[in-house]
């Protein structure tokens, strides 16, 4: 996949206010705004009455939704685009509007105002946040491990459907969060049972999940850092989910070998993140998380299904298999280790 050059100042007008359309859409889901026109088109003066919001402001905020494409206008009547409708309401099956309500707008974007010392180099060690530090403050490991869960179902859904784990009887998850990958799995294989390994504070906040999920007998935590903890062996499939991305990247191949030697023979090792092409031309929205993560973990990997397929390789992996999970955005890159 290609990306198009910026030719026009236009378009570098474009990209430059980008920031702009993003707290349109995250100002539209604090009010619910996509969610009430799920209901029906509404005039400005009838989503003023329901949000207790002054109409000349939600004129405004409307204004900017249907520029950016999120809204639609007839008349004086604004209906959801179908993207808003199939995502940002929370009647939708595929809702991830708490993802990013809450992690993107709340804690990701404040990230980014450190991103140019990040990159220089001027900001201090002890300044840049790493998800240890950031985890173990219990409101903002609430804040991002339930908007995470949110914006991890459905993936984990396509990753169960998409490798085959029948036979399996033991999961690692490592840095599994509040479970939803784990949970997903778990659905569709049911002799299956799952050791999550994550922070202390996201393990309690998973238990939850577990709970609601009725799998509290076939799940258990860890709450440790997956980076330094022991990882229980001989297990029949490992999943990382988000990780590479979010430690530095050195690590990324210690991890890969703890992997491997923790599995059994035949075992299967799942990794899913953003990932650019090999070539490094796209996709714009995998380079832009990449480059996001970066603002709180300065020595991450750009990572590549070629390089991580090659670091498995490495290590003895076979069967080694990259599938697009999330379009223009994650990978699923999958292995198995010998018999």
């Amino acid at each position: 996949m290609s990306v198009s050059s910026v030719e026009t100042a236009e378009e570098v007008s474009n990209i430059a206010f980008g920031f702009m359309a993003s707290k349109a859409m995250f100002a539209g889901l604090h009010l619910d705004v996509f969610t009430h026109l799920a209901a029906g088109p509404k005039t400005c003066k009838n989503l003023s009455e329901i949000v207790g919001v002054p109409a000349n402001r939600i004129v405004t905020l409307m204004n900017a939704l249907n520029g950016v494409g999120l809204v639609e206008l007839d008349g004086n009547l604004y209906a959801n685009s179908s993207g808003a409708e199939a995502f940002l309401s929370r009647e939708s099956k595929y809702d991830f509007g708490d993802y990013l309500r809450f992690q993107i707008d709340q804690q990701m974007y404040p990230f980014l105002g450190q991103l140019n010392e990040v990159l220089d180099g001027s900001l201090s060690s002890d300044a840049v946040d790493s998800y240890q530090h950031w985890m173990s403050n219990p409101e903002q490991a609430a804040l991002y491990s339930n908007a995470q869960h949110s914006g991890s179902l459905g993936p984990g859904r396509t990753i169960a459907r998409t490798v085959d784990l029948s036979g399996a009887k033991s999961l690692l998850d490592v840095a599994g969060g509040t479970g939803a990958m784990t949970i997903r799995l778990l659905e569709a294989n049911p002799d299956l049972t799952s050791t999550i390994i994550d922070f202390p504070n996201v393990s309690e906040i998973g238990w939850r999940f577990i709970t609601e999920a009725n799998m509290t007998n076939r799940v258990r935590y860890i709450p440790s850092n997956a980076l330094n903890v022991e990882w229980p062996s001989e297990q029949d499939a490992i999943l990382m989910s988000y990780l590479f991305s979010g430690v530095p990247g050195v690590e990324v191949p210690r991890l890969v070998q703890y992997a491997f030697d923790s599995l059994v023979p035949g075992g299967k090792f799942l990794v899913h993140d953003f990932m650019v092409n090999d070539d490094r031309t796209g996709p714009v929205l995998a380079a832009l998380w990449q480059l996001q993560h970066m603002a709180f973990t300065p020595d991450a990997h750009s990572v590549t299904a070629g390089w991580l397929k090659a670091e498995m390789k490495k290590v003895g992996f076979i069967d080694i298999q990259d599938i697009q999970v999330i379009q223009g955005l994650t990978q699923l890159v999958h292995a198995r280790k010998p018999e």
